[in-house]
């Protein structure tokens, strides 16, 4: 570890209290906490539990206060729309509190649930504003999501009010909205009291008063509200992810540990600084656009874009390129999925070159592991860092990243680098005892987590103990497997359910698909083990070829399997590769990997109500069916 980093990281763990009441101090406190961590109710741990603060007053107001209303906070662009807003920090803050007075005239009120089901538009982003300025408690949902999903998050929720909008925009489709919410809200026990819907032009809708109004009508009449004060541990939203046993897992965010936690990170993780233009590539209805689409940026006081297109398609594999150029975005956050898309559909760069990014200083990645082959591909083409990093829905930032704002390390190809600051990363193996460097393990988060990660799971405190907290004593369970290095890099190979037991090793999916992705054909990948009565289970490979690639088929399986057995020799049995045109994938970029092995093992299977395109599924079937994966 260098010098400045390890000082910085060490005291972070040796002293915690210490450091987060240090930067705790650089966010607006009604009435500044003296009690920085209760540790007497463990894992039920509690930061900063008498401070008294805002989350919409740290995203807006305070900027206002020192001087910096008329700097840009947002910036919207909507390729597939054709619209392109920009507001100020005064501008946001009066839209905001002006839609918090209307969502306080529906009787909405502090910790109140407000479910959002939106598409990516500003008024999403001022809804979410507005909930935390009255002491509401937000649940946004991806918009789109099957009726049945977003009915069970009305449930457990319970929710007052829903606010939404008459369609959402894919490539070349609108996605109707309005009647997948009249079914999810049949479907709920719990009745929602109303519903705000945002007209979008051109796809206006019906409505039935007086339980459904329009968002303008909402704010006829409503007054400009100011921000309430809200105790640190009260709760600034649910999102929700989905459970193993069909009910849906909500994470809760406690309002002072999460302010000071993201404000920290985009200058100690991110380098970001309060003039400079930042982009998120994600979706309000993750985890991802919640905490830097949105909030970190607006409590840094920087600029963030909010991007309503997709890497490819909209229009083309230029996409990213042009929104970098034309905002002087410093640093983009996206997904390593986005990056395949963009290499698939323009493997050599010809789009990039159209575009000035000389303002552009770094890319992180994040959401799934990233293959070495796609960092290499970025650096390249981009000539900046590449930086993959390391979190989850759970923690809400970066369990493990090079922290540029601290001091750049070294990349190591397939490594997430080392655990942030607050994070005392190890590795356990399945005998519970601790793993040596590069011992395969699962990895855990000695406890107290650090601020701004979840402090348990809405009404469910025994669910979030028995889920995460049982299994390793005193340690947060990530369900991610892998290893530390001699030098304190993580590496993430697999979710714990993705390791494959072949003949009694145990070997990590995600080191075979690096292998895969090295291959100069292969645009992305997925590994998973299938039944296997010799040897429990067999590992295959499912490829997908770059645009152009007129190879042989067969030819690219053979040198694929080859490169694997070189690699990491004839111990993994890996003797299958089969090309298919496209992976299963959720909206948010995660292959489903559980869902295939599932289809090849003839298992039961749920259809994912994240899926991208559930039609994938079949095509996957059949391609299993012509290697004789399955019998039909």
């Amino acid at each position: 570890m260098s010098e400045k980093f390890k000082r910085i990281y060490d005291e972070s763990i040796k002293n915690p209290e210490q450091f987060w009441q240090k930067a705790a101090e650089d966010i607006f406190w009604f009435k500044k906490p003296t009690k920085i961590l209760n540790k007497s109710s463990p894992p039920f741990y509690k930061w900063f539990e008498d401070g008294v603060t805002n989350t919409c007053y740290n995203a807006l107001d305070i900027h206002i206060d020192q001087g910096r209303g008329q700097k840009k906070a947002l910036i919207y662009d909507s390729p597939i729309a054709g619209n392109k807003i920009q507001f100020t920090y005064k501008e946001l803050k009066s839209k905001v509190a002006k839609f918090a007075g209307a969502l306080r005239k529906q009787g909405v009120n502090k910790g109140d649930r407000v479910i959002i089901y939106m598409p990516m538009i500003p008024e999403a982003v001022i809804a979410m504003l507005a909930c935390g300025r009255i002491g509401a408690i937000h649940s946004v949902v991806f918009g789109g999501f099957a009726s049945n999903e977003l009915a069970s998050r009305i449930d457990d929720s319970k929710a007052k009010v829903i606010v939404t909008a008459s369609c959402g925009f894919e490539p070349g489709r609108t996605v109707e909205y309005k009647p997948l919410v009249d079914a999810a809200i049949n479907m709920a026990n719990h009745k929602i009291e109303k519903m705000i819907l945002f007209q979008r032009a051109g796809h206006e809708v019906k409505l039935n008063a007086p339980k459904e109004i329009s968002w303008d009508e909402s704010l006829s009449n409503a007054d400009d509200v100011d921000c309430v004060e809200m105790n640190a541990n009260e709760f600034a939203y649910i999102l929700y992810t989905s459970g193993t046993t069909g009910v849906p897992k909500g994470i809760v965010r406690d309002i002072g540990g999460h302010i000071v936690a993201l404000k920290w990170t985009m200058k100690n993780i991110y380098d970001i600084n309060e003039d400079d233009v930042w982009w998120s590539a994600s979706d309000i209805g993750w985890i991802v656009g919640h905490s830097y689409i949105v909030y970190a940026p607006l409590f840094k006081g920087c600029t963030t874009v909010l991007f309503e297109g997709k890497p490819v398609g909209t229009p083309d594999a230029g996409a990213f390129w042009k929104i970098i150029s034309e905002y002087n975005v410093k640093s983009l956050f996206t997904a390593p999925t986005a990056f395949r898309a963009i290499k698939k559909e323009d493997p050599d760069g010809k789009f990039f070159s159209k575009y000035n990014l000389s303002k552009f200083e770094s890319l992180f990645l994040a959401g799934e592991r990233a293959d070495p082959d796609t960092i290499k591909w970025a650096e390249k083409l981009l000539n900046v860092p590449v930086i993959d990093h390391w979190w989850q829905t759970e923690t809400s930032w970066a369990i493990s990243s090079n922290c540029t704002g601290i001091e750049m390390m070294k990349t190591k190809y397939g490594s997430a680098c080392k655990a942030v600051p607050g994070y005392d990363v190890q590795v356990i193996k399945p005998d519970q005892s601790l793993a040596k460097p590069n011992e395969m393990g699962d990895i855990v988060v000695k406890l107290p987590l650090p601020p701004g990660t979840f402090p348990t799971l809405w009404n469910a405190d025994e669910r979030y103990k028995q889920n995460y907290m049982t299994n390793y004593d005193g340690y947060y369970e990530t369900y991610d497997a892998g290893h530390i290095d001699e030098d304190g890099y993580i590496w993430i190979m697999s979710r714990t359910d993705d390791i494959i037991n072949v003949a009694g090793h145990r070997l990590s999916t995600g080191a075979i698909e690096e292998v895969l992705s090295e291959h100069q054909s292969v645009a992305e990948c997925a590994v998973l083990g299938i039944a296997d009565k010799l040897k429990g289970q067999l590992p295959i490979g499912l490829i997908v070829l770059k645009a152009g690639v007129d190879k042989d088929h067969e030819t690219i399986s053979k040198e694929c399997v080859k490169m694997v057995r070189d690699t990491i020799g004839p111990v993994a049995a890996f003797k299958i590769v089969i090309v298919i045109k496209r992976l299963p994938k959720t909206r948010s970029g995660k292959i489903l990997r559980g869902t295939i092995r599932k289809i090849a093992d003839k298992e039961e299977y749920k259809m994912p109500a994240t899926i991208d395109d559930p039609e994938i599924l079949n095509e996957i079937k059949q391609d299993l069916i012509k290697s004789n994966i399955l019998k039909n």
